[in-house]
């Protein structure tokens, strides 16, 4: 039964808003004893019309509590979208022996997938991921059109009040000041924000095959030119660059000075001949 509800072929806000919720509106409401004898045939005998009579009496609510979430700026449609499929969930639970009107059950369940719909799309990155953040988002964020930043008093009143921690509500209030930056800077911002632009900087350039062939190739390429030019040096000035520069453990100036039995200052001169004489050997 559950899916048969959720495939029911009735108008989607999507298509046509304005006429979806004149659409719904138009809907008589039902009352208590209609309410309650379409909940009795649905409950007892499956019967889908029951259902479906349910469902559309019920719509206009939907509107109504989806336009209270107008301000996290995703549409109202994919909202009433969102909540209608929490109001079709409610319809499939409700039991009318609780003697609790359709619309008062609902609401949970109506604002429960709309919440979940905003928690997905409001950041790239969830905001809110247990239950005490859930609850600080939503009611934080209402609280926050009348505050500026929470003072110390303001924050324990608030903890003190959803029954959270003072140290969640300032890391909300944080998270709640953090805005997404746009993948592509506009064409109107200025240097600065074109720069971090995260179009700019989240391609792995080093990953690029063709960039990882010519990097190998353009290293060997420098060995080959390195080794031709260092052996194309004096018996000397090879064992001088050899020594300084390419073994392991790095000969001073000064053990050099001593092995071929000249000043440091002449070994520093033969060494700079050398590095120059590769260095224009390479470059060739």
């Amino acid at each position: 039964m559950a899916k048969a509800l959720v495939s029911m072929d009735w108008m989607t806000p999507g298509a046509n808003l304005s006429a979806y919720i004149q659409g719904a509106s138009a809907v008589p409401i039902l009352s208590a004893d209609e309410e309650r004898a379409l909940g009795e045939s649905l409950y007892y005998q499956e019967d889908l019309d029951a259902a479906r009579r349910l469902v559309l009496s019920h719509l206009r609510f939907v509107v109504h509590i989806a336009r209270s979430y107008s301000g996290y700026g995703l549409p109202l449609a994919d909202l009433i979208q969102e909540g209608n499929v929490g109001l079709m969930k409610a319809v499939r639970r409700f039991n009318p022996e609780k003697g609790v009107r359709m619309v008062s059950f609902a609401v949970h369940w109506i604002k429960a997938e709309i919440h979940e719909f905003i928690l997905r799309n409001w950041r790239i990155v969830k905001v809110a991921t247990t239950k005490a953040q859930r609850k600080l988002f939503f009611n934080l964020r209402g609280a926050k059109k009348k505050l500026q930043w929470l003072n110390d008093q303001e924050a324990h009143a608030v903890a003190e009040d959803l029954g959270v921690a003072v140290k969640d509500v300032q890391e909300m209030e944080m998270r709640l000041a953090v805005r997404d930056p746009a993948f592509d800077a506009s064409s109107d911002d200025d240097d600065e924000g074109t720069a971090v632009a995260p179009v700019y900087y989240l391609e792995d350039r080093a990953a690029d095959p063709a960039r990882i062939v010519e990097n190998s190739q353009f290293e060997s390429d420098n060995s080959s030119r390195l080794g031709v030019a260092v052996a194309s040096l004096d018996d000397r000035s090879r064992d001088i660059i050899q020594r300084r520069w390419l073994d392991d453990t790095k000969s001073t100036l000064h053990d050099l000075a001593g092995h071929y039995g000249v000043s440091a200052e002449r070994i520093r001169q033969l060494e700079k001949n050398a590095m120059n004489r590769v260095r224009g050997l390479m470059q060739a």
